[in-house]
């Protein structure tokens, strides 16, 4: 594996079996990852694209260390997401669910505090760490606001803080700009650039947008039925991407 590399995906395949497997029926696994293999370099903004069901968020939860790989290895800032954790957990900033892990009915503030405690952070690191963050992310009137009452844009800002309150190695993305409009799509990812990869952190994120894929991906792995399709740029990957998106339009 890269010496260099803060991601390191090296053959992850990833099998689901059938609850039938518990009562004595065999059918055949369901393949989800196949022998996956990339890395991400330290400021390096990677995107995952792929149809839906192309294996991008099971990829990401592995990495994240919430689902163990069938076969193969992957490590974060050198650590393996499966022998170290949860030590590899603790280098990772990740915004994977639908809720993004913000208490509806606490303000953002007492969400960033929860976190931070959860993080290691003492109030004294904490305090101006919320303070900053908030400001670079355009998000200092939301502080006091319940999360409830936050816009999808709003509360995309809110989860980025949290994702990056303990300064993470790794920040892995699954579609944090889904749902936004345009315009508040491309400022988060502006933010992202700048104050994510920017400071040197290794970006994995999963998006359906190619014109996003393109506008700020260093790299792009496009997957198909689980497997590494193409790993490059996006002009090496656009042709290949065209086609999978068009026999997937097809298939359904």
């Amino acid at each position: 594996m890269a010496a260099s590399a803060e991601v390191e995906v090296l053959g992850i395949s990833k099998c689901y079996f059938p609850f039938s497997w518990r009562l004595g029926a065999k059918p055949a696994p369901r393949a989800a990852l196949r022998g996956v293999s990339f890395n991400v370099e330290p400021g390096e903004l990677t995107a995952l694209i792929g149809p839906n069901g192309a294996g991008k968020s099971t990829l990401l939860r592995i990495l994240a260390g919430l689902l163990l790989p069938s076969e193969g290895t992957a490590r974060v800032a050198q650590l393996d997401v499966v022998r170290d954790r949860p030590r590899s957990r603790q280098v990772i900033g990740a915004a994977l669910s639908e809720d993004r892990g913000l208490s509806p009915r606490l303000t953002v503030q007492q969400n960033l505090e929860f976190y931070s405690a959860l993080y290691g952070l003492s109030s004294k690191e904490a305090t101006p760490r919320i303070r900053d963050l908030a400001e670079r992310f355009e998000a200092s009137a939301l502080l006091d606001r319940e999360v409830r009452t936050l816009s999808t844009g709003e509360r995309a800002r809110a989860v980025l803080i949290r994702v990056l309150l303990h300064r993470p190695r790794v920040v892995l993305l699954d579609e944090i700009t889904r749902s936004l409009d345009p315009g508040a799509a491309s400022r988060l990812r502006r933010q992202i650039v700048a104050e994510v990869a920017g400071r040197g952190a290794a970006v994995l994120f999963a998006s359906h947008d190619l014109s996003e894929v393109e506008a700020i991906a260093s790299k792009v792995l496009l997957l198909s039925g689980g497997e590494a399709a193409r790993f490059g740029s996006f002009a090496e990957v656009r042709a290949d991407a065209q086609r999978v998106f068009s026999a997937s339009s097809e298939a359904s």
